[in-house]
């Protein structure tokens, strides 16, 4: 009888035991469950406002959105930019600009370099590429640091600079990258520089 009354007391306090350890389960799993989904919450919004924030770097880095335009332009430019009246190089590459005061600087990379300066009429057909009555030497350090305000790659030298006057009379000066090796010719492709007056 004894056995018997032992038997189920023990019965007893393990059923005990196993409601307790079922109540204690609970809160914990319910506490845990909740954090678990607050942290997929947190993690759901820490990615979405990461993807947007990517998908519009360039409008939220650079002014009017245009992933061109330097900051503290002033002044959008057109998708096409006529930098001192003529469109620069179709396929040009690395294009940036600046624009300020009424006042533009454009820089892009490409192999078309002596034919936009003959369509601007910085430099007429058939005239030397470094013929001084169109232009000079500039610096001949590695590297040219680009004019204040202008973003991008620097220039990189030696640098030959036009200055002429477009077809409304404003100044325009273009600055470009010579070959260090071939003496008559620019890099291929060459970094430009346009400073010029907008319309």
């Amino acid at each position: 009888m004894s056995d018997a009354k032992e038997a189920g007391d023990r019965a007893m306090s393990h059923e005990a035991a196993d409601g307790s350890d079922r109540d204690g389960g609970t809160g914990t799993s319910g506490l845990g469950r909740r954090l678990s989904c607050l942290a997929v919450v947190v993690a759901v919004l820490t990615v979405g406002t990461g993807s947007l924030v990517w998908f519009f770097q360039d409008q939220l880095l650079h002014p009017f959105g245009d992933a061109r335009a330097c900051e503290g332009s002033d002044t959008k430019l057109p998708q096409v930019i006529s930098a001192g009246g003529v469109p620069i190089p179709a396929g040009a590459s690395d294009v940036h600009y600046f624009t300020r005061n009424g006042s533009a600087e454009v820089a892009f990379v490409s192999g078309q370099i002596p034919d936009y300066l003959h369509r601007a009429g910085i430099l007429p057909d058939g005239e030397p590429l470094f013929d001084e009555k169109y232009g000079t030497k500039a610096v001949a350090d590695d590297e040219i640091e680009l004019p204040d305000g202008l973003c991008g790659s620097p220039l990189r030298g030696p640098v030959w600079v036009y200055h002429s006057t477009s077809a409304t009379g404003s100044s325009v000066n273009v600055m470009v990258e010579r070959s260090p090796t071939v003496n008559e010719s620019f890099r291929f492709p060459a970094r430009a520089v346009v400073t010029y007056n907008l319309p």
